[in-house]
């Protein structure tokens, strides 16, 4: 593997794995309290069009962890705009035993 694998690998599972505390703790707290809806509806927009980016280039490195990071980010800006009742409902669903 080169340099150049190596950097593009560590950036996807970075940017994977950095969104995987925040629903956690959602899930958790049961609430998105603090959270900016804005920032996270940028963030959807911004991982669409890198997994548009990737799927028109054919480049399945760009696609593959830009799609799951789409996936947090909606899960993420869809809790945050749910009513809190809704959010806990999910939340609880996710995680009956917290």
């Amino acid at each position: 593997m080169d340099w150049i694998a190596i950097a593009g690998t560590t950036g996807a599972i970075a940017s994977v794995a950095s969104f995987t505390p925040q629903a956690w703790k959602i899930i958790q707290a049961r609430s998105t309290e603090g959270l900016s809806a804005g920032m996270f509806a940028l963030t959807t927009l911004a991982f669409a069009a890198w997994s548009t980016f990737g799927y028109l280039k054919s480049d399945w490195t760009l696609i593959i962890p830009n799609v799951i990071c789409l996936g947090f980010a909606l899960f993420i800006l869809v809790m945050i705009v749910l009513p809190g009742s809704k959010t806990a409902e999910v939340a609880q669903s996710l995680d009956p035993k917290a």
